[in-house]
């Protein structure tokens, strides 16, 4: 009897270990995707993206609100605050060698579409790899206060015919955590409904596509 006690306090100290490991799992947490109100899609370390509703937990991560550019996550009893592509790192985890990095998750038609800014000012950008420079509709760059017509004007070919575009450098251009200086962009005065994120600004990351899942990580 003695020892099916002992056997027992081996299996539930071994369960305790197990859900330890699992709870410190979450060393860095991604935000790629929300259901506003329901429930928020995030990546525990790079691994692919899990849906979880509110008040729900998984690998020690528990989702508490979701609005429509953030949720809000529980790790370790404290609550951080993570927009669209944003990284949380545990203590555990931070060290000299990070990077910065963002996880995206393809829509459903595929495409990787994610917000950022341009100097400051809310953007949103459809990632685009056989887009040689980050590319904006001329309206979009008004509201942030590019003064394009200053830029190198020439003609460029889009899905839609021919448009007038202007070549600009923009001081500085954000998704999630990864924020680059003095990136050349063209602005274009028709044939674009969304901005794209072009290579100008990705060869300067790292790109990573698994399935649904892109990792992009700074290089420098």
């Amino acid at each position: 009897m003695r020892g099916a006690y002992c056997r027992a306090g081996r299996i539930l100290a071994l369960a305790a270990g197990l859900l330890a490991t699992s709870l410190a799992h979450a060393g860095e947490v991604s935000l790629v995707g929300v259901f506003p109100g329901k429930a928020a899609v995030i990546a525990i370390d790079g691994g692919n993206p899990k849906t979880v509703k509110i008040g729900r937990t998984w690998s020690g991560v528990t989702v508490r609100e979701v609005a429509r550019t953030h949720a809000v996550i529980e790790v370790d009893g404290k609550r951080h605050v993570l927009t669209l592509g944003q990284h949380y790192r545990s203590a555990a985890s931070k060290g000299a060698g990070d990077r910065q990095r963002v996880t995206l998750a393809a829509d459903p038609r595929g495409h990787f579409v994610i917000d950022g800014s341009v100097n400051g000012g809310a953007m949103r950008f459809l990632v685009d790899t056989g887009a040689t420079l980050i590319a904006l509709p001329a309206r979009d760059a008004t509201r942030l206060g590019v003064d394009y017509r200053k830029g190198q004007p020439g003609v460029t070919q889009t899905a839609n015919g021919r448009t007038m575009g202007w070549r600009v450098k923009l001081d500085r251009v954000r998704i999630g955590e990864i924020e680059l200086s003095g990136v050349d962009a063209m602005v274009l005065e028709g044939g674009l409904e969304i901005a794209l994120l072009g290579m100008s600004f990705l060869n300067r990351l790292e790109m990573k596509r698994d399935g649904q899942t892109m990792v992009l990580v700074r290089r420098f």
